[in-house]
């Protein structure tokens, strides 16, 4: 089935409101100039723009299973915020995040997902760890769920931990064909009843056409990096043809979210 291109707008971030400590990468909250607020994610962050990357190719993988993700817009930071900024550890990530970052929007109001008091139905469930073990999302535990209750609905956010390949990049052929062994931590393995059914009823949706749409959204930017001899478009080919491999191979970690639910339930 063939889907629309994905749309991402772009907007300029005016205002820094505050930095979210929880996690290590300092994600920020910030207004922009089409009115609305957004939670960044900043390219000079710890992984980098790798991490914007697997947020954008997680995020928009969601929607094609019908999964709620709060809008991904592209947003540019001016190199102004850096120097009016006093604390030096936010100085210096907005100084390495000048130009395009990646911007959620801001759920106000939003309260994390608490597996022992939210319910969730079981087809849902499914379709998210069949897409975590998909992408290998090492980060969607009890301890960190990244997923949020808004208005009474189950939100994922933060998908910036997936794809770790990429972080070594030479081996990514032999990580695509292994099953997700991390499935065992995933805060909704017990609920997710229904992969197979899930695989059966949305694969076909995971085209190459519809992946390389999602790729193409990719700044060029955030693809080349200092020391590794590729094209934007190369390494967009390298993206596609795993996560192609990984579609192909959806067997092994259907087994092995099965195999990991037996023991626990």
């Amino acid at each position: 089935m063939k889907l629309n291109k994905p749309e991402i707008r772009e907007v300029n971030i005016i205002r820094y409101i505050q930095p979210f400590r929880e996690g290590g990468s300092l994600p920020g909250l910030v207004d922009a100039d089409d009115g609305f607020s957004y939670v960044i994610k900043f390219r000079g962050a710890g992984q980098g723009k790798k991490a914007l990357v697997a947020e954008l190719i997680g995020g928009e993988l969601a929607r094609i299973l019908g999964l709620r993700m709060p809008e991904l817009v592209f947003a540019n930071l001016d190199g102004s915020f850096a120097r009016l900024e006093p604390d030096e550890e936010i100085q210096d990530l907005l100084k390495f995040s000048v130009g395009k970052n990646l911007g959620v929007h801001f759920l106000n109001g939003a309260i994390t997902f608490d597996a022992n008091v939210d319910d969730i139905q079981e087809v849902e469930a499914s379709k998210i760890v069949w897409l975590d073990a998909l992408l290998m999302n090492v980060d969607r535990t009890a301890r960190n769920t990244n997923m949020l209750i808004w208005h009474k609905e189950l939100w994922l956010i933060d998908h910036g931990a997936s794809l770790y390949f990429h972080h070594s990049w030479d081996n990514w052929q032999e990580q695509m064909v292994k099953p997700f062994v991390q499935i065992k931590d995933h805060v909704l393995l017990k609920k997710a009843s229904q992969v197979r059914e899930i695989d059966s009823s949305y694969k076909d949706k995971f085209s190459t056409e519809n992946i390389q749409n999602i790729l193409d959204t990719i700044p060029d930017e955030w693809l080349i990096e200092e020391g590794r001899d590729l094209t934007a478009n190369e390494v967009r080919e390298v993206y596609l043809q795993f996560l192609i491999g990984r579609i192909a191979h959806t067997e092994l970690f259907i087994q092995q979210i099965e195999h990991e639910r037996k023991n626990c339930i």
